[in-house]
């Protein structure tokens, strides 16, 4: 085999018929020349190579120490807002966070929270839709002042409706949310039209349990050790927990979070929030209660839950416009009985059985299975608990003594030793107080002297609001998708211009990669058979 580029061994003249050693010692030689120049010239390269890649590698630990020590804390901050359109108004929550080792970190504290109401609630614009999104103007413009205007696209904002609107036709609901949507889009914040809707009862309650256990440091633990949640609203009231005994499937929620799976009950009672069923009472003594025939033959309606000599009725005017209540609110008659008062809110919930098809059952025909571990009752709980002076670990048996001797007291006694609350508000705590007990103990067949319940509306720092749960849940879960720490970290913190060199220095190194790899030279040594001597050829490759 011939090579036109075979390098020929040159004869010494003094021994012109040179060994087979010698032969071999002079391809050696060439070799070793050969490989000598190679080597220089990888070296030369890998030098290039490595200073290089150094640079670049310095160039990127210099962003990176400026994106994770030296960041502006303006620009590192994040928010999220959700507006809880409630049964009596709506409030705005804007969350403030961080990243921090690929988590968000929340800060429910007053610098990292924020929240502002307003009356009434969305469901009260059935018959005015626009005026539903206009009420949404304030609190907007409270999330504006919270969250810096350059983060103001970025800040993901969105709208929960509860029970009021539940209660609606889902048509009107579509248009009290379709004025809501047209006003959140030119809010500035980011925001879509999935983003504004009614959540149903047991998200609700769902959420409520999230932000109870996160508070009380129990979120991702044993499901044994956590605490149920008990709310009771406006428009509805929850019972959520985990359960011991296995729950029917309508009833359940599995909930992942961290490494823990969590078999929940959960349950909502729409109709059954306090102020609803305040105003159903009223309906339930026109169609159904007791009656007193006066010295003029006029029959009165006896009002067990008002206190004595109250003749403040406003409250009912509230009521739709073709209740029996409304006609015959001026014939109401106030007789304060707790016990009646009881009776009469035990109706309510026996007015809406239908028989109950499982082995135990709570509030007419709903299932319940057995009450399991510590619980927190939250929102109207916590409000009449607090207004009799009550402590967080009450027990109902305190809050029927209290109840009575409210429901039996004169109601120009009340007036004078609560100047300071609004008339009408005073006129429902009669019923409260009673209800709770129907509620808790006739309903839920919890007993009179039972502390596992804790009435309260916070823990430490943190408000027990469903809305925070929801933001808690939509973090945790979408994180890993939408914010690619390491990205999203290195170029939040960083200027357009630190981005670009960021982005320049990594092409760079893959150009000097391709560029050292595409005409690299081999050096190869190939035994000549006919000449009986080694060629040596450069390649490339």
């Amino acid at each position: 085999m011939r090579r036109s580029n075979a390098r020929s061994l040159r004869l010494d003249p003094i021994n012109p018929n040179p060994s087979m050693d010698s032969i071999r010692s002079f391809h050696l030689k060439q070799r070793y020349n050969s490989l000598s120049k190679t080597s220089r010239h990888s070296t030369k390269l890998n030098l290039v190579i490595m200073s290089t890649i150094a640079i670049t590698f310095s160039i990127l630990i210099y962003l990176l120490f400026l994106s994770f020590g030296c960041q502006n804390p303006q620009i590192s901050r994040n928010f999220s807002i959700i507006v809880d359109g409630g049964s009596t108004g709506s409030r705005i929550h804007v969350f403030e966070f961080k990243m921090e080792g690929g988590t968000r970190k929340f800060y429910f504290g007053p610098h990292g929270l924020g929240s502002m109401r307003v009356n009434p609630g969305l469901s009260s614009y059935a018959d005015d839709p626009k005026g539903a999104g206009r009420s949404l103007v304030e609190l907007l413009d409270f999330g504006k002042s919270r969250v810096p205007k350059e983060l103001w696209r970025t800040t993901e904002i969105r709208l929960m409706a509860t029970a009021g609107l539940r209660l609606l036709d889902v048509k009107v609901q579509e248009r009290i949310l379709e004025s809501c949507r047209k006003v959140l889009k030119s809010s500035g914040f980011k925001f879509r039209d999935d983003w504004a809707s009614v959540i149903t009862g047991s998200d609700e309650g769902l959420y409520a349990w999230v932000v109870a256990n996160y508070a009380l440091g129990s979120l991702g633990s044993d499901p044994q050790k956590t605490t149920g949640i008990i709310e009771l609203g406006g428009a509805s009231a929850q019972v959520t927990f985990a359960s011991s005994e296995p729950v029917a499937p309508e009833f359940s929620r599995n909930l992942n979070y961290g490494n823990i799976t969590y078999n929940l009950y959960s349950q909502s009672w729409l109709h059954f929030g306090q102020n609803v069923a305040f105003d159903s009472l009223r309906e339930l003594l026109v169609s159904n209660g007791l009656t007193l025939a006066t010295e003029s033959l006029k029959e009165l309606i006896i009002d067990p839950c008002t206190p004595k000599g109250c003749t403040h009725y406003d409250g009912l005017r509230n009521l739709s416009p073709g209740s029996s209540a409304q006609k015959y609110f001026s014939s109401f008659h106030a007789m304060g009985n707790f016990s009646e008062c009881r009776a009469a809110a035990l109706k309510l919930f026996r007015g809406r059985q239908d028989g109950c098809s499982y082995q135990q059952c709570a509030l007419g025909s709903t299932f319940l299975p057995k009450l399991h571990g510590n619980f927190l009752a939250t929102e109207n709980f916590f409000y009449t608990s607090k207004f009799f002076g009550l402590g967080p670990t009450a027990v109902l048996s305190d809050l029927i003594v209290m109840g009575q001797q409210f429901c039996e007291e004169d109601w120009s006694n009340i007036i004078a030793k609560y100047p300071s609350h609004d008339a009408e508000d005073l006129l429902r705590y009669c019923f409260s107080a009673a209800y709770i007990v129907a509620f808790l103990h006739d309903g839920l067949g919890v007993p009179l002297d039972d502390r596992r319940i804790r009435y309260s509306n916070q823990v430490e720092n943190i408000p027990l609001d469903w809305a925070l749960g929801a933001f808690i849940l939509q973090s945790t879960t979408n994180v890993a998708i939408e914010h690619p720490e390491w990205i999203t970290t290195i170029f939040h913190g960083l200027s357009p211009g630190f981005a670009m060199l960021f982005i320049v220095s990594v092409i760079l190194i893959f150009v000097v990669w391709y560029a050292s790899n595409w005409r690299k030279h081999y050096w190869k040594t190939v035994f000549d058979l006919e000449k009986g001597r080694y060629l040596v050829t450069r390649i490339s490759r």
